[in-house]
């Protein structure tokens, strides 16, 4: 089992910046891949962005491309999530994941083996 909890989350103005945090623990040598959701009121969780645990290539979707940026600290066990020049429509709880298999194409939240409970992002206009 892995185990993963978030952090980071809060209130930010529009065009602000936030860092989330994602701390596992548990079997972290079986993650190939740690990955971001969010999911927004009244919509489906969605993919954001991806890194290799080991090799950390990264991979992300196109409305964050260019001002999130993900990383991870292996020594820490920890990922990130840099979040600049945010939006209104960036508002969602953010949700971390762990994928134990290599996929190719754009990660989908029923790929993902295990999760953590989420952090709170709100983007005021």
């Amino acid at each position: 089992q892995v185990q993963l909890v978030e952090s980071g989350g809060g209130l930010v103005q529009a065009g602000g910046s936030l860092r989330l945090s994602c701390a596992a623990s548990g079997r972290t040598f079986s993650i190939y891949a740690m990955c971001w959701f969010r999911q927004a009121p009244g919509k489906e969780r969605e993919f954001v962005a991806r890194i290799g645990w080991s090799g950390g290539s990264t991979y992300y979707a196109n409305t964050v491309k260019g001002r999130f940026t993900i990383s991870r600290d292996n020594a820490k066990n920890t990922v990130y999530l840099q979040m600049n020049s945010l939006k209104p429509e960036d508002t969602a709880v953010y949700f971390c994941a762990a994928d134990r298999s290599y996929r190719a194409g754009t990660p989908t939240p029923a790929n993902m083996d295990y999760w953590g409970k989420g952090t709170l992002v709100t983007v005021s206009s």
